[in-house]
């Protein structure tokens, strides 16, 4: 036992040194290898956006070598434009109607593919091929198969749906944009409820089964809300993704007929790098931040808890 105010020994001094070296080498062998992607992170991400948010107070077209500061005038002009409103009215159905689809039909192709079938991994992988397509890839594809495939399947088969203006209609279009997005992305959705639903406890179900619950109220009460983590990160991709939806309508549509199927995304990438106002551009994209930042916390923020009332 040492005593007060005396000396530790040699040894004990020798390993705590040691100790201490040990932890400062570790501290900057970390540093060390967390540099390189600090470096990329600001580089890539943090100044691009504070220069970005910089520019939003400006009026400059990409070439002047100095832009020239108004202000809030980029704001205030924002809200009097009809193309915005136009461009986020059709992003916010967009978002609406691709959440509640998406993750519906994920949900019940999950459950079909997650039956004894001898298919189910070949099925899986013809779910999940399209997701790993660029969605660039995939708008060209689909606008083929609108334009001259249905064309042909009119002529062959005379079915009238086949032979409607998909692209040159506004209502056709937007469907058209909705129905390739949820056709191209619901892989991702089908595989995540999969691993959500193998994580389902099988002794809740057989106690349900004994119990006389039939598949709906099983399905309903007992796997259902056990999926509510897979939910909140579902919903949460699929919001994301579709308040950002920019890739499908630029192969695809180009954002006709007449401008109807224009998305916020699209909206800035026009103002920005076709109008060259590139002050006006990242005004639109910075208010595009903001309202998905609070959506999404407002979304996690209430499924989070939903999951934990569950």
């Amino acid at each position: 036992m040492i005593s007060v105010g005396s000396k530790a020994p040699a040894g004990l001094e020798v390993r705590t040194k040691h100790g201490r070296g040990k932890k400062a080498s570790e501290k900057i062998e970390f540093g060390l290898f967390t540099l390189p992607v600090i470096l990329c992170v600001l580089f890539g991400f943090y100044i691009p956006f504070s220069m970005g948010m910089a520019y939003s107070f400006t009026e400059w077209n990409g070439i002047a070598a100095k832009p020239v500061w108004i202000g809030l005038e980029n704001f205030k002009q924002i809200f009097f434009d009809e193309n915005f409103r136009q461009a986020y009215w059709f992003t916010a159905k967009f978002s609406v109607l691709f959440i509640l689809l998406v993750n519906v039909l994920a949900i019940a192709l999950a459950v079909i593919l997650d039956q004894q079938l001898k298919t189910a991994s070949l099925l899986r992988a013809i779910f999940f091929i399209p997701y790993i397509l660029s969605l660039v890839i995939v708008g060209f594809i689909w606008k083929f198969i609108f334009m001259q495939g249905f064309e042909s399947l009119g002529e062959a088969t005379g079915l009238g749906i086949f032979q409607l203006s998909w692209l040159g209609e506004p209502g056709l279009a937007f469907i058209s944009v909705l129905a390739v997005s949820i056709w191209q992305s619901i892989g991702f959705y089908v595989v995540i409820y999969i691993a959500g639903l193998q994580a389902v406890p099988h002794d809740l179900l057989e106690a349900a089964t004994v119990d006389g619950a039939g598949a709906f109220r099983r399905f309903f009460s007992i796997t259902l809300p056990l999926l509510a983590p897979s939910i909140t990160i579902s919903v949460f991709m699929a919001l994301t993704n579709s308040i950002k939806v920019f890739d499908v309508i630029l192969s695809l549509t180009g954002g006709g007929p007449g401008g109807t199927t224009y998305s916020a995304a699209f909206d800035i990438y026009r103002d920005t790098f076709q109008n060259n106002l590139y002050g006006y551009g990242t005004a639109k994209a910075l208010i595009l931040f903001i309202a998905v930042l609070i959506i999404t916390i407002v979304q996690l923020t209430y499924f989070k808890r939903r999951e934990v009332e569950g």
